[in-house]
């Protein structure tokens, strides 16, 4: 069977115009080179060479396996820089989920920016998926990045959280609320109203944390008569369904008719990024550039 050594030795005789200039650029002795090539030719069943000449001219079969050797090496060393690109986390595909309340903008846009720019090997497949099924897509294997608001109340085994940044939780409330134009708002002032987000039983992120903040002034959210935990809650809010906690970066995304107004105590809310423990270096690398230390 021709070896790939075969080939470079083939190849490089070709290009050189002589075996020993041959042998010299690729540090072998001449005899060595000559034998490979012998048991090429003898393996192929036909010369390569004719030796007649000073120099050993291409034979046509020759000329015919130099033009496939070329592009042959060519594509091997393409698949070697790729494997090694994909094996040192330079190349590849990434699977990337965020949740509906942490929206690609401000500084997480500006991360994903400059990652994108500094990795031109690697391309990113960016979808919206709650915070729970992020989870569990990671855990079995069908995603490999998600961005999520904390806290979740499921853990699942071989997913990591790593916290990148917290921001203020603002309320939001339409342009016509009464409301609107207070310079800040006591969380307790909030009791009578309508919110358009209400906690799951069974999932944390935004309104599990609003929940708990108001449980914590005194009352339990009152549900407005249409509640949403999407995007979609801006739009109800602009309608004048109700109020929600919101964090900071939503104003980047709501209609201009939606006021947000700071929480008298200011409130936070995090955002996590998760992945699978022990992920493959592409993960990894794209982890730390969005700000993940310890990934």
């Amino acid at each position: 069977m021709t070896s790939i050594r075969q080939l470079r030795y083939f190849q490089e005789i070709a290009e050189c115009g002589s075996f020993s200039a041959a042998a010299e650029r690729l540090y072998v002795a001449q005899s060595a080179l000559s034998r490979q090539i012998k048991e090429l030719e003898q393996h192929l069943g036909t010369p390569l060479f004719e030796r007649t000449a000073r120099r050993p001219q291409l034979t046509p079969a020759g000329q015919a396996l130099l033009h496939r050797t070329r592009r042959l090496l060519a594509d091997l060393a393409q698949a070697e820089r790729e494997t090694r690109d994909i094996g040192h986390g330079l190349r590849g595909t990434l699977r990337l989920n965020h949740s509906s309340t942490v929206p690609l903008t401000g500084e997480l846009l500006a991360r994903l920016n400059r990652y994108v720019h500094a990795n031109p090997d690697v391309s990113v497949d960016i979808a919206q998926q709650s915070s729970e099924a992020q989870l569990e897509d990671i855990a079995a294997g069908r995603l490999d990045i998600g961005l999520l608001r904390l806290p979740v109340l499921r853990q699942h085994a071989g997913v990591t959280l790593h916290e990148l940044y917290s921001e203020p939780l603002l309320l939001a409330v339409a342009a016509e609320h009464p409301l609107a134009t207070a310079q800040a708002v006591p969380l307790e002032r909030l009791c009578a109203e309508p919110f358009v987000s209400i906690p799951h039983r069974d999932r944390g992120g935004l309104s599990y944390l609003s929940a708990s903040l108001c449980m914590e002034a005194g009352f339990f959210p009152r549900a407005a008569q249409v509640t949403s935990r999407k995007t979609t809650q801006l739009q109800l809010i602009q309608a004048g369904f109700g109020v929600a906690l919101l964090p900071a970066c939503m104003r980047d995304i709501a209609p201009a008719s939606v006021r947000f107004i700071p929480l008298q105590p200011m409130c936070r809310s995090s955002v996590a990024l998760a992945c699978r423990q022990g992920a493959e270096k592409l993960v990894q690398a794209f982890a730390r550039a969005m700000g993940a230390h310890h990934a």
